[in-house]
């Protein structure tokens, strides 16, 4: 997989999983992705101060990342 498909298909991912993060006021947004392994994310709105927002970008955003992508190593979020 190309550099240009890794970014398509994480933004497909992010394109499945944001209408769940709008539903509670929040989003995210695609920041980079480095060696094609490891994804930066920024969340938003209400998923900036909620309290199970590292459970969210594990348990959501990275496992749906990971099913478009699997040679993603891991998502973090960045501020």
């Amino acid at each position: 997989m190309t550099s240009e498909e890794v970014k398509i298909n994480v933004e497909k991912a992010l394109d499945e999983i944001r209408p769940f993060l709008e539903s509670d006021g929040g989003n995210i947004s695609l920041v980079s992705i480095d060696n094609d392994k490891l994804v930066k994310v920024r969340l938003e709105g209400a998923c900036v101060g909620c309290s199970v927002n590292q459970m969210t970008l594990k348990s959501g955003v990275e496992m749906t990342i990971k099913k478009y992508v699997p040679q993603i190593e891991e998502v973090i979020n960045v501020e």
